[in-house]
């Protein structure tokens, strides 16, 4: 059995507060990653293109308020 299949068992056999608390976990975790990888982008650039091209676009006046 590989480490996945064992997780999923596990997790079949939780109890419905103990899979929530789980899920809650679980969502945190997947935030702390997708925010962790953000900051990553954000430090090498990943980002600066779409930055220059939404602030053209404000200068431009091809934009509006929402």
């Amino acid at each position: 059995m590989t480490k996945l299949e064992q997780i999923e068992k596990s997790i079949a056999a939780l109890d419905d507060d103990e899979l929530k608390k789980l899920a809650a976990w679980f969502d945190e975790l997947r935030w702390e990653r997708w925010d962790r990888q953000f900051e990553e982008d954000v430090k090498a650039g990943k980002l600066d293109r779409l930055a220059d091209e939404a602030l053209a676009d404000l200068r431009a006046g091809r934009t509006r308020s929402l």
